[in-house]
């Protein structure tokens, strides 16, 4: 069992399932911020992957994390140690499994179809998807409520403009050559510009940096923690990037930012409306496989010009 558990079992425990990626983490936010107002006096938990633990103290209201291996495994709960249990994670038999096995008091998932309840809608807003889950349960939300609390960490380039150029599949990569264009373009214009993305995603970095004329210092990608990566968006002047965590990072910090969009539609996985965002995308020509190798058509047709064009337009703080 989670050590969380032990040391504070005097309080009641609300958790929520959640247990993939950055960018889907921050789609939840404005549910897991209805829960901590509904349930004051609970414990907050999100069952998620382990290496999202340093996000966790940014999610206003969040008490801790427990590990979860996606859908592989049962958490380390004991069942009946759970007062209210909440499946963010979607409607699928794995995931209802995990929930149910808490035995918690109350559950908030959706109805299996031909169930009474609150029926799973396709093609609707993410973010919107969970609030209307935890409002059915009396916890209402704002599904633009996505804000974070800024990290403690510092930023290791304040001001400059992030070119994030990772995505996890190869159906989100905007080309590298494009990337640079447009970060040559920022710096020929006086900007600093800074390259982000996983450890992994080092390598693409450094090429997009190369096709550039930037030199390695410029390229952040794989040298940082996941809060200094909140750090480097929270203070920047400008995020562009395809549609991934960093884009989510950007519209909970009210970043001026370009989401350049492939095989996922902005109308469910795009950013609040309200804020200063751009995304781009050619919705007529997408594919829409988002586990595929190659870019999505609806990527590939997004131009530099396209992307500089649309930069021109933000509330870009001066330099």
């Amino acid at each position: 069992m989670d050590q969380e558990f032990d040391d504070q079992s005097d309080r009641p425990v609300a958790l929520a399932l959640r247990a993939l990626k950055l960018g889907d983490l921050l789609v939840a936010v404005p549910a897991l911020k209805a829960m901590r107002r509904a349930l004051p006096e609970h414990r907050l938990l999100l069952a998620t992957s382990a290496w999202l633990e340093p996000l966790i103290p940014l999610v206003p209201g969040l008490d801790g994390l427990v590990p979860a291996k996606g859908l592989d495994a049962l958490l380390p709960i004991a069942p009946g140690t759970v007062d209210v249990a909440a499946n963010l994670h979607g409607n699928g038999p794995e995931s209802r499994a995990i929930v149910d096995a808490l035995d918690a008091r109350v559950v908030v998932q959706h109805a299996r179809p031909g169930e009474e309840g609150l029926p799973w809608l396709d093609g609707i807003l993410e973010r919107e998807r969970w609030v209307r889950l935890v409002s059915a349960f009396g916890m209402p939300g704002d599904r633009d409520d996505v804000g974070l609390d800024r990290p403690a960490a510092p930023s290791p380039a304040p001001g400059a403009a992030v070119v994030h150029v990772g995505a996890f599949y190869g159906s989100r990569q905007w080309p590298a050559g494009w990337f640079a264009a447009v970060a040559r373009d920022l710096a020929d214009s006086g900007r600093q510009v800074v390259f982000s993305g996983s450890a992994s995603e080092r390598p693409r970095a450094l090429e997009v940096a190369r096709l550039g004329g930037f030199d390695e210092d410029a390229v952040l990608a794989g040298r940082m923690e996941l809060d200094v990566f909140a750090a480097l968006v929270a203070d920047a002047a400008l995020v562009v990037t395809a549609d991934t965590g960093a884009a989510h990072l950007a519209s909970a910090y009210r970043i001026p930012s370009v989401v350049i969009f492939g095989p996922a539609p902005p109308e469910e996985w795009g950013p609040p409306e309200s804020g200063p965002h751009i995304v781009l995308t050619h919705a007529e020509l997408r594919v829409g496989d988002t586990f595929g190798a190659e870019p999505d058509p609806a990527l590939l047709a997004v131009t530099v010009d396209e992307v500089l064009a649309a930069i021109a337009t933000l509330p870009v703080r001066p330099l």
